[in-house]
């Protein structure tokens, strides 16, 4: 069978507005890689990410012109708000895109001690203090390479060095990597929550595929369902979108976090920052730290104890 790539090159926001949308025609989900930069060479530091190229795979059959046009579509309407060019097609043989998504997927050391990698590829350079996550591509987001995703697992690092056995909570879980980084950084309670059905079983079989399932809770929810059960976390990590984090930042999202408890927010360009942090302390939260990275920026925030 022939396949058909599809690639998109963009910055800031629109990469993950992109991904949504060719996370509804691609097929295994989509791949998000640093545009002019090759992954091999990521050992120490993580570079800056100018751009971002989205990609997803879709199989020629039937369907295909439809499909094609119902993308060009969706993104010609998005280009109305957002810098997003056209999308580029090409041919691919089956065998071609058997191997096609894995290429982009490489061991990727982040912060400290955090190295990921595909379960696909052996590590023979993992220090002894390493925590080694494997994580494939697939049906949800996060797999370590988007700069937001980095930015929150260095800030787990910090947190939950200085905090061991603190309840986290990770909301918007997606493939679960923040909550396994957690478990295994020695977080205590840990619960993740997604209003996706799929990202709460990838999150599970992810979990159980790095030995912490035990220690990780995954279940439908939002933002609501914890307000309204009155659940509290030390720990909150919240790696979404700069317009969703102002939205929920009204519903009560300071009240998730406990009196002395920290919480992460990621999926935040560098001129979000500002709104983010306003809202923020409406809801009874107080920015401390921003961690920058390209356009990205993950912002720390603490909840006072009284």
């Amino acid at each position: 069978m022939e396949w058909i790539e599809i690639a998109v090159t963009v910055d800031g926001e629109a990469a993950e507005a992109v991904a949504e949308v060719l996370n509804r025609y691609g097929h295994q989900g989509v791949v998000m890689e640093q545009a002019g930069f090759d992954l091999d060479f990521w050992e120490d530091e993580v570079p800056p990410a100018k751009q971002l190229i989205v990609k997803a795979y879709m199989p020629a059959d039937e369907h295909l012109p439809d499909k094609q046009q119902q993308l060009k579509d969706a993104l010609r309407y998005m280009g109305s708000l957002l810098a997003i060019p056209a999308p580029t097609f090409k041919s691919l043989n089956d065998t071609d895109w058997a191997d096609a998504w894995k290429v982009h997927y490489k061991p990727l050391r982040i912060g400290r001690r955090v190295y990921v990698r595909p379960s696909w590829i052996e590590i023979d350079d993992a220090k002894t203090d390493d925590i080694v996550i494997a994580l494939d591509p697939g049906m949800a987001f996060g797999t370590g390479t988007h700069p937001s995703t980095q930015l929150c697992l260095m800030a787990s690092e910090d947190i939950l060095e200085a905090h061991p056995g603190w309840d986290t909570l990770d909301l918007g879980c997606g493939s679960g990597i923040l909550a396994i980084a957690a478990a295994k950084l020695g977080a205590g309670n840990i619960l993740a929550l997604d209003t996706d059905d799929i990202a709460v079983e990838v999150t599970k079989e992810n979990a159980a595929a790095n030995g912490v399932a035990e220690r990780i809770h995954a279940q439908s929810g939002s933002l609501a369902s914890l307000t309204h059960a009155a659940r509290r976390f030390d720990l909150a990590l919240v790696n979404i979108l700069a317009k969703v984090i102002i939205q929920m930042s009204g519903e009560g999202l300071g009240s998730i976090v406990r009196p002395g408890g920290v919480a992460v927010f990621g999926g935040i360009i560098q001129d979000q920052v500002d709104d983010v942090e306003a809202a923020l302390r409406q809801t009874g939260l107080e920015p401390y730290k921003r961690r920058p990275l390209g356009d990205w920026v993950v912002v720390e925030a603490k909840r006072p104890q009284s």
